[in-house]
Order: C-alpha cells, then structure tokens, then sequence
C-alpha cells in the first residue's frame, strides 16, 4: 500500500474514533476495531437510529391490522398447534396462487 493511501486510512481511523459517541452524518469510509483487534471499514456511516421509514410502517400497521382481522374471523393467532406442516405448507401455496391471479389481473389492466 502505498504511503498516501497508509496515511489516508490513518485520518480515517482517527476520525472514526474520535467520533465514534457521535451521530455520524458523512458518507466517507468508516473503519471500526473488531473484539479480536481486527479493522473493518464500513463503506456507509451510521444512520440514526431514531429515524424511520413510512413504507415500512405503513406495512407494519397492515400486519396489525390483517393479524387482528384474522384473530377476529377465526379466534386464535397463528400461534397455534393443530395444523400440521403440511398444512403450513398448503395454506402458504394457496395464498401464492392467490397473489399470482392478482398479479396477472394487474398485468391484464396495463394491457
């Protein structure tokens, strides 16, 4: 490696130390000691932690909203033991069979 880039990851680390307690807002490499002493770079700098994403809870409410319409109709949660693998398995398959005659209503439609 030459002394340039050497130098260059040094900067790094130090500021990647120095600011390490810190919300980190810069989009430069950072790197991070391991448990056993190793340097990892990150190519993204932490996000904060705080912030979300609309879609993602857009969808999480729907989860919510679908599981208390299931326990609703069928009285129980998904948490349950009388169904066997493979009726896991054929509830999944009818629902993909689903989702596949939708998709292909939609494709219909932009035709």
């Amino acid at each position: 490696m030459s002394d340039s880039i050497k130098k260059w990851h040094e900067m790094q680390e130090e500021k990647a130390f120095r600011i390490k307690d810190a919300v980190v807002t810069i989009d430069t490499p950072m790197i991070h000691e391991s448990p056993d002493g190793g340097k990892t770079v990150r190519s993204r700098p932490f996000r904060d932690p705080q912030k979300s994403d609309r879609y993602v809870q857009q969808v999480k409410e729907k989860f919510e909203q679908r599981s208390q319409t299931g326990i609703n109709k069928y009285n129980t949660t998904l948490e349950r033991d009388d169904l066997s693998i493979v009726d896991w398995l054929n509830h999944a398959q009818e629902e993909a069979m689903d989702l596949a005659l939708y998709l292909e209503v939609l494709k219909d439609k932009l035709k």
